[in-house]
């Protein structure tokens, strides 16, 4: 069975010695190897600054917090995309706003986020759904012209661009996750990047209970709560590793992704999701569409190949009942929706047998 998602280590012979290393180094907490591993990320695609966090969740946490959300207030989000996203929203005592989909992109669509501010809207949540970019510039538009925050979540999209520019680098603030089954992972970790230096402080404050590091024990004061949000050693030196062969496994992904955008729209009753002219994905998954999904993925699994929604809309779960608000365009996406495998995983041969298959069906 080809598999939708994959984990992606480096080779043991690079890992193995570095992890060892680092384990009986006598400093496995937060230290040097975060810190290198940070500022490796950041060179790397392109950011202003990387700040490591133990979860992609976490860092979307901080980054609310960064944008002043605070109980009462409303942040506009998608309803596309996995849990965290929005339960991290209701942990700063906000009220997320759903705002309805581009149903060829999965992406949160500017018209429908202008129309959901309010007095009380503090931020904009944006997923890059599937690696694929959003309308950065629609949105930061809407951010500008209205004086609230734009966050970048790209857990889906790390090595994405739109316009030229790296994702996370648009918006006010950008996280990335490092969990298991993403573009790259630490076996967990998440990385937060900003456009205002000027909150680098409080945001590693926010990150270790709201202490500043380097500061004795005895003498630090606490004016504000944090969290135990930060990365260790030990993810570090595997964020390090992982670094030296990531852009291959990203251009692998593309390279997949290019493939089917070119060979699965000549398949009659499929389409593909829309790609403007402005971005370039890192298509961490492949999404097909069809009259049905269920027959697809059957098709599929007769082949060999794992396929599947992956993901429930949040507003179906229980805990978000009280903001649930029609969203025909996201219903029309996500009974057409099948995501197929399309990381570095896939050979020539199975995105072939893919193609195959969904041209029998």
């Amino acid at each position: 069975m080809i598999p939708l998602v994959k984990v992606a280590m480096p080779p043991k012979e690079r890992l193995m010695p570095a992890l060892e290393e680092v384990l009986y180094s006598g400093m496995i907490a937060e230290g040097e190897y975060v810190y290198r591993f940070e500022a490796e990320f950041a060179k790397l695609f392109g950011l202003p600054l990387a700040l490591s966090t133990s979860s992609g969740t976490a860092a979307l946490h901080i980054a609310l917090l960064l944008a002043g959300v605070e109980p009462g207030d409303e942040v506009i989000t998608t309803s596309m995309t996995a849990e965290p996203t929005n339960t991290v929203i209701l942990q700063c005592g906000a009220t997320p706003v759903f705002a309805d989909v581009d149903p060829q992109t999965g992406n949160l669509s500017s018209s429908a986020v202008a129309a959901a501010i309010s007095p009380r809207t503090k931020a904009i949540v944006v997923v890059h759904y599937a690696g694929f970019p959003a309308d950065l510039r629609g949105l930061r538009e809407i951010a500008d012209q209205r004086g609230i925050s734009l966050i970048e979540d790209a857990a889906h999209s790390l090595g994405a661009k739109y316009d030229g520019q790296p994702i996370g680098t648009v918006g006010d603030f950008g996280i990335f996750s490092l969990q298991a089954i993403k573009h790259m992972t630490t076996v967990d970790g998440g990385m937060l990047t900003m456009r205002d230096g000027g909150n680098v402080a409080l945001a590693k404050k926010l990150r270790w209970f709201g202490m500043a590091k380097g500061v004795p024990r005895t003498e630090v004061d606490i004016s504000r709560p944090g969290f135990k949000y930060n990365m260790h050693n030990v993810a570090g030196v595997i964020g390090l590793a992982q670094l030296e062969t990531i852009q291959q496994r990203i251009d692998r992904h593309i390279e997949n992704g290019s493939f089917f955008d070119e060979a699965i729209p000549k398949i009659p009753g499929l389409t593909v999701t829309r790609v403007d002219k402005e971005c370039q994905p890192s298509y961490w998954l492949y999404s097909v569409f069809s009259d049905s999904s269920d027959s697809l993925e059957h098709c599929l699994a007769n082949a060999g190949v794992a396929a599947s929604k992956l993901h429930r809309p949040n507003h179906l779960h229980s805990v978000f009942a009280s903001v649930r608000r029609p969203m025909p365009q996201l219903e029309t996406y996500y009974r057409r929706l099948t995501h197929i495998p399309c990381g570095w995983w896939v050979t020539d041969d199975d995105r072939q047998r893919i193609v195959d298959a969904l041209r029998k069906g």
